[in-house]
């Protein structure tokens, strides 16, 4: 920051500290190594700092020599940074004001937390010319804005450095330890043994499509792996539902959980056995943390403001969106819908990864897919979303002519045999399972659970 006024104001800044630091650098190159792990150049207020601290990284990085001021003033010498570093006398000063190297770590802390003020600061200032100026869209200015803050709250200097395998090869290692020791898994599960076996649970930062037809039950699908995240795992979820209202999530929640048949919910014709089971199942929701956003045909900048909003507020730990096709990029109008669309499947990728958390986004399957197994290239609107994607589940159910004997009299019971199929799983395998959709519960689950309750075994009992 080489300004030397913010505001009328001095920016926050502390010369002595950066002395300090730099001092105890040349007195003990270790000191580098603590250091450079969370500051960078840019944080240093003085650009003499600056200068200097970019030319003892870069002096290490490209010399084997040991640090010390007799090295580095060879090596500004011989790059002609002499005086950009404010000069052989200055710099020869900088140690005598170092009595210790032990504090090195607490005063680059200090630096930190100052650079990241004077940033602030500057964000503000940019926020507030964007603010007046009239010929900018709002919407954008606070997406833009919400985005830059994010970033800034979640920045280290670490994290425009590269990695060295050796690093990596040691937290990995000990990460799968500790999995393996604990049973612990680094996915999200969704209560699905199937699904999770072969995914390992949704990760974070992992872009997630699930897609089918219409009616063959995708809203089902996300509420029924909700349901028992929120439940059974008790994760904190956000569910942006653009297409049904809270209060008819909420009456389909209810009615999976009791097992409450869903027309005797709608049609208010509760037994007094039913209406219980209902109070019940309330209690039981009552205590889960599940954020519902239902504004429909939501704008893009809007959905991904929600969800920073979310995760500041409730630290959810994974978002679900229905659906896609609904969403509002605010293109021009000009644009192909098939490009809007890719600019929000690249945009929803890039909500996963900035807020660390899995997304899952429902698609509609195009006609082509009528009556017949779906295919990654039927995801409508957009190849992109393919691309985009980190894991892609297909919903598939014989109908009409196609279907079995055995799947016409399990349907007399409510129970649909659903495939569901792993068209894409970026870090693992493939493959295609089934699970039972209970369509007077509007609620999938396994087969051989649905196959139990209907002989009259609740397994709930």
């Amino acid at each position: 920051m080489a300004s030397n006024s913010m505001l009328g104001r001095v920016p926050p800044q502390n010369e002595e500290a950066e002395r300090a630091v730099l001092g105890a650098i040349l007195l003990n190159e270790k000191v580098l190594v603590e250091v450079t792990d969370f500051l960078g150049k840019d944080d240093f207020y003085k650009v003499a700092h600056q200068q200097l601290f970019g030319a003892i990284v870069a002096f290490r990085q490209e010399s084997s020599e040991t640090l010390d001021l007799i090295t580095l003033s060879s090596y500004l010498k011989r790059k002609n940074l002499v005086e950009q570093c404010g000069g052989l006398s200055y710099i020869s000063t900088l140690t005598s004001d170092v009595p210790t190297t032990t504090n090195a770590a607490y005063y680059a802390k200090i630096l930190k937390a100052l650079s990241q003020r004077r940033k602030l600061l500057l964000f503000a200032s940019k926020l507030k010319d964007n603010a007046f100026d009239e010929s900018q869209d709002i919407q954008k200015v606070i997406d833009e804005g919400e985005q830059a803050l994010s970033t800034l709250s979640n920045e280290t200097a670490g994290s425009d450095n590269y990695y060295s395998i050796k690093d990596l090869i040691t937290n990995t290692i000990t990460d799968i330890e500790m999995r393996s020791t604990s049973g612990i898994k680094n996915g999200f599960e969704t209560g699905y043994i199937p699904l999770d076996s072969i995914t390992g649970g949704f990760k974070k930062q992992e872009f997630i499509i699930v897609g089918a037809r219409p009616s063959i039950g995708k809203t089902a699908f996300a509420l029924s792996m909700t349901l028992n995240m929120i439940v059974k795992k008790k994760y904190r979820v956000g569910f942006f539902s653009l297409e049904m209202s809270a209060s008819s999530l909420m009456e389909r929640l209810l009615t999976g959980h009791s097992r409450v048949d869903f027309s005797h919910i709608r049609k208010a014709t509760l037994k007094n056995s039913e209406m219980s089971a209902i109070i019940d199942a309330s209690g039981a929701l009552y205590e889960a943390e599940l954020y519902i956003q239902d504004t429909p045909n939501m704008k893009l900048m809007e959905l991904r403001a929600q969800a920073r909003r979310m995760k500041l507020e409730h630290d959810i730990q994974v978002i679900f969106i229905d659906y896609i096709g609904l969403i509002d990029a605010e293109a021009d109008a000009r644009i192909p819908r098939h490009e809007q669309i890719s600019i929000i499947s690249r945009s929803l990728k890039q909500l996963a990864r900035e807020l660390d958390v899995p997304v899952v986004c429902l698609s509609q399957v195009g006609r082509q897919a009528d009556g017949v197994e779906p295919k990654l290239s039927d995801l409508r609107d957009s190849g992109s979303i393919e691309q985009d994607a980190d894991v892609v589940i297909l919903l598939h159910r014989e109908v009409g002519k196609n279907r079995t004997d055995d799947e016409g009299e399990r349907e007399k019971n409510n129970i649909q045999e659903t495939k569901i199929i792993m068209a894409k799983n970026r870090n693992g395998e493939t493959g295609v399972f089934s699970l039972a959709f209970v369509s007077n519960i509007v609620r999938f689950e396994e087969m051989e659970f649905s196959r139990k309750y209907v002989a009259g075994n609740n397994p709930n009992a």
